[in-house]
Parts: structure tokens; sequence; C-alpha cells
């Protein structure tokens, strides 16, 4: 029996709801037919492709209620198992007619700061000491000094490392590369630099616009604002550090990107048609550019009527359609499609016995409670049928099923 006291309570009540609880042990636990897909994904793309240096792009569709967040969480937690920063957010928060608006948010959630300080150690490492003995607030060259150890060989040694790493990298932007570089050298204690100096390098990284260019070039740099078109080439700047850092890679994960389509009077955020075409066009502009970059995966998830709409869905911006389109269609399930179906993947695994395993997982999740009312074999046989007619997955009616709590406005 499943212990529900290791659960969040925030989680069991979305799970009554028949929402997807957030990421962790409940979402693993009550996962029914999406391992198989999961595991392949990771050892592909995880372990293999985007460690090695590749990108991609995979987009998650379905109805409502077949898993799509639950699956984009399954593949969030095993990124982060496998050494990966994970990066998630909705689209019905960060804008995506504005990729500068992407890219600053991608930043923030890889934690630059942590980013610089574990690049600082992995040129500790390399000039042979261990970073574990450096105390906190103390610099590499205090340390040294401590040893006497800290003379010219060794700061041109800093200093050599540096430019390899970061100003002499073909493939980092040059005002991101020296910004690197000056504040990776500051932890190194080579060159120090003032606190505010610091404090304003990394205000203009993360895109303040109060930032004067001209402080930025007394103190050496030759900076640009950060803006929709150099964003992309940030990005590739941004998931090569994060792998001198010592990461596999980046996994980026935007859910919720129907609201493209959302009609003014639902919502009072709301795409016009320009910015919808705006975004579209990133979307286009991110799949030309992905085989630029390295170790970097977006997984995108949307309803199923995104595709399907041909007045503002993907299909009424031509140049974004014909690239998401798989060449080969198969009456199978492909796990290689860029387009992963879940609504092709539910007909091949819930079968009436993986609905029913479905219902024994929540309910041990929700402590087996008596209000709860167990899927057998011949309720399972009727949602089925329900979910072949129906605008909503199966996981959700199994779930609304057991609880008759929710909507389908939550899913």
């Amino acid at each position: 029996m499943t212990n529900t006291l290791a659960y969040r309570q925030s989680d069991t009540v979305l799970l009554r709801k028949a929402m997807p609880p957030e990421r962790g042990h409940l979402l693993s636990d009550i996962t029914v037919g999406l391992d198989d897909l999961v595991g392949f994904i990771s050892k592909h793309y995880f372990d293999f492709y985007i460690k090695n240096g590749g990108s991609k792009i995979k987009f998650i569709t379905g109805r409502p209620g077949t898993g799509k967040t639950h699956f984009s969480g399954l593949l969030l937690d095993r990124a982060e198992q496998s050494a990966y920063i994970t990066v998630s957010f909705s689209a019905k928060e960060i804008w995506l007619h504005d990729f500068r608006e992407v890219y600053l948010e991608i930043l923030r959630q890889c934690d630059l700061e942590n980013l610089i300080r574990r690049c600082a150690d992995t040129i500790i490492r390399e000039l042979g000491y261990d970073p574990s003995a450096v105390r906190e607030g103390q610099t590499l060259m205090d340390y040294l000094s401590e040893e006497g150890a800290a003379d010219a060989f060794t700061r041109s040694e800093i200093r050599a490392a540096l430019r390899q790493k970061f100003t002499r990298n073909p493939l980092l932007d040059n005002s991101f590369a020296a910004c690197c570089s000056l504040l990776t050298g500051n932890i190194l204690g080579h060159p120090v630099m003032e606190k505010a100096n610091v404090d304003m390098i990394n205000a203009y990284m993360h895109g303040d616009k109060t930032v004067k260019l001209s402080q930025l070039r007394a103190i050496g740099l030759s900076p640009s604002r950060v803006t929709k078109h150099n964003a992309r080439h940030l990005l590739r700047s941004l998931a090569e550090v994060v792998h001198i850092a010592g990461f596999s890679g980046i996994l980026v994960s935007i859910d919720d990107l129907e609201i493209l389509q959302q009609p003014k009077s639902e919502a009072a955020i709301r795409y016009t048609k320009t910015r919808r075409d705006d975004a579209y066009e990133n979307i286009r502009q991110l799949i030309d550019d992905i085989d630029s970059m390295r170790y970097i995966m977006f997984v995108m998830s949307f309803r199923r009527d995104l595709m399907d709409n041909e007045s503002y869905g993907l299909k009424s911006y031509q140049a974004l359609w014909f690239r998401m389109q798989s060449e080969v269609v198969s009456s199978r399930f492909n796990r290689f499609a860029d387009i992963i179906d879940l609504d092709r993947l539910s007909d091949e695994i819930f079968t009436p016995d993986a609905l029913m395993e479905l219902s024994e997982k929540v309910a041990g999740a929700l402590g087996y409670d008596d209000q709860l009312k167990p899927v057998d074999e011949a309720a399972a046989a009727e949602l089925i049928r329900r979910s072949e007619y129906g605008s909503l997955g199966l996981p959700y009616l199994v779930i609304k099923y057991m609880t008759e709590d929710g909507g389908a406005d939550n899913v």
C-alpha cells in the first residue's frame, strides 16, 4: 500500500481534481504506460545525443487529459537525474512572440551565479587543485597565497584558462564570453573586481535596461543589449557555458502553447494576430537554428486543437507547419517522431488492464479513500468507448470516474 504521507498535500489535492501533480515521487508513482517512452527518450537523447553535443525540439500534443503536462514532468525529472539543468514555464506566463523574454527566463532558471561558480571549480581542478580546499569567501589566489604558490606563473595559467574557456571560444558570443570571463576570474581572484561592477555585469546579462553601456565599456566590455534578434545566439552561448560548468545540457519545457489561439473574449492575456504570427515565426526560426546549437533540448506541449485549427493554429502559419510535419506517417506510434502524439500512444497503451492499474495507483496515492470508485473491467471498457468519441483523454476520464470531481477546464 502506498504511503500517502510521503506526498505533498497540495499534490494529492491536484490529483483528486484530475489535475497533474507537481514533479516528484507522486507523478512517477501514478504513471502507467509512459515509462517505456520516457526511458526511450532518456536513453537516446539525454544519455547520448544531447549530452554529446546534439540539440533537439520535440512537440507533445493530445486532447485535454491525455497526460501532456504529466509526460513533460516525467521528462524533466529524468533529465535532472541525468545531470541536466531543467527549465519549465507556461506560454501563459512568458510571451513567446518576443524571444528575448524566452531567453531571459531560461537564463534566470539556469542560475547564472551557480554556473559561474561551477566554471571556476572546473578551472581550479584543471589547474591541479581541489575546489573544496578553497574556503567559502576565499578566492583561489587567496588560498594559493596561504600555500605560498600565488606566483606570476599561476596568474598566467588562470588567464590562459579563462581565454580557452570563454574569450577565445568560437562557440560563444563575444560579449557573453567576456562577461563570463570577468565573473569567473573574480571568483578565482584574478582579476578581482569591485562588487558594484560584479552586480552591474550580472544585471546587464539578465537584461536590465537601466544599466548604462558606457559603464560597461569603462571596465573593458563591448556590450550590446539583449534583444529578440540576438537572443537565440545568446541562448547558444548559455548552453555552452552550462556544459563548461559540468552539466550534461539544458532541457527546456514550454507548456500551454494552445494559448496562442485563445480568442479575445476568453482571457486578459492573449495573442493578437501579429503577436501570434511572431510567436510562430520564433518557433520556426528556433527549428531552423537548432542544429547550430549544442547541449540543449526543447519540449513544447499543446492541445490537439492547436494543430487542427486552420484559422489560428499552427496550420495558419505555413512556414512553421511545413517544418513540423513528419515525412513518414505510420499507423503505429513512432518514438522518434518530432511530434509526440499522446492520443495515438493512448490507443496502444491504455488497455482495460492498464486503466485498472492506473485506478489502483491513484487509489493508493489518495489513501484508498472509501469515496473513490475503483475502475473494474466493465468500467474500463466503457471509458475507452467514451474516449474514442469524446474530447477528453483516458487518464483524465479514469480519475474523474473515480473521484466524480474536477472538470474539463482543469486539464
